[in-house]
């Protein structure tokens, strides 16, 4: 006898490497939620510092619910790479991601489907973000996404709005939850962008996202963004290496662009141009911090 197998409707996927301080705070937040159809894929990027073992755990835990995932060759591959291993695996109607420093609301994924039931036009929707630092004894900063609330975006609006084409702030991939299907059609995240490039990973998919779906971008705060020394952000800033990021990434965008037809691609072509000129003359506060990273590890070397 067999028996019917019904998928669940939300996929979450955190990848983790080398995550052991706070990976086991983030898997809670999400066995924490109101809504709990959904399975839990836990795809570890090649790591040495326990994750492993506390990710196996919570698998074996539950199951029916917990995978844990790795590369065949169990080495380190990006986060671009373990990103889509993860999508390769994910069989819910709707994909969440859930970096393995962050933490979400209880209310997150109930509110965030429902909003996605409710617009069948829309395939993406993110809300605003608190910028954590007070789990350091800081004070936190609450950012809305985007420059308008509420409301749904059509394609390409957020391309030019958003960060980093545009100043209004971008979704943190934590706070997303897309239709599975929207993100097949659009396409993997880039793997090329690997190493210290890492950092722009998730702006190279969503500008793929932004030309063709539609996104909403709700008021309401799902996201607890930890803010920490070890995040890419952080690092790229303290290095002074920002704007070799952005410019790796814009070329790239270039790049993308040139292979797609319409008004569309050719409008946000030439902002990109626009960007590239303006990035390949740095302001000088990148070039001190550049400097001073350089002699910082001259120093301790």
């Amino acid at each position: 006898m067999t028996t019917d197998f019904r998928p669940p409707a939300v996929s979450v996927i955190t990848i983790f490497y080398n995550a052991s301080t706070f990976l086991a705070e983030a898997i809670d937040s999400v066995l924490a939620q109101e809504w709990q159809d959904f399975e839990f894929l836990l795809v570890d990027d090649g790591s040495t510092d326990g994750s492993g073992e506390i990710a196996r755990a919570y698998a074996a835990s539950d199951p029916k619910r917990i995978r844990y995932l790795q590369h065949p060759d169990g080495s380190n591959h990006g986060m671009s790479a373990t990103r889509n291993l993860g999508l390769t695996e994910a069989k819910g109607e709707f994909v969440a991601f859930l970096d393995a420093d962050d933490r979400w609301a209880t209310n997150k994924l109930s509110e965030q489907v429902e909003i996605l039931r409710t617009m069948p036009h829309v395939d993406a929707v993110c809300g605003t973000v608190r910028y954590w630092r007070s789990w350091r004894g800081r004070s936190d900063r609450i950012v809305p996404t985007g420059h308008v609330q509420d409301r749904p975006i059509p394609p390409p609006q957020a391309s030019i709005a958003f960060y980093p084409l545009g100043k209004a702030p971008a979704p943190c991939p934590s706070d997303l939850l897309m239709r599975r299907s929207a993100v097949s059609e659009v396409g993997a995240f880039e793997a090329s962008f690997t190493g210290p490039l890492q950092m722009y990973e998730d702006q190279a998919f969503l500008a793929k996202f932004y030309l063709e779906k539609t996104i909403y971008v709700a008021s309401r705060l799902w996201l607890n963004y930890r803010i920490h020394p070890r995040s890419f952000v952080w690092q790229a800033r303290h290095d002074g290496r920002y704007g070799e990021v952005r410019r790796h990434f814009l070329e790239w965008l270039s790049q993308y662009l040139a292979q797609k037809q319409g008004d569309q691609a050719s409008t946000i072509a030439a902002a990109v141009q626009a960007a590239i000129k303006s990035a390949r003359n740095p302001r000088p506060a990148d070039v001190v911090r550049k400097a001073m990273s350089k002699l910082r590890k001259a120093r301790s070397a």
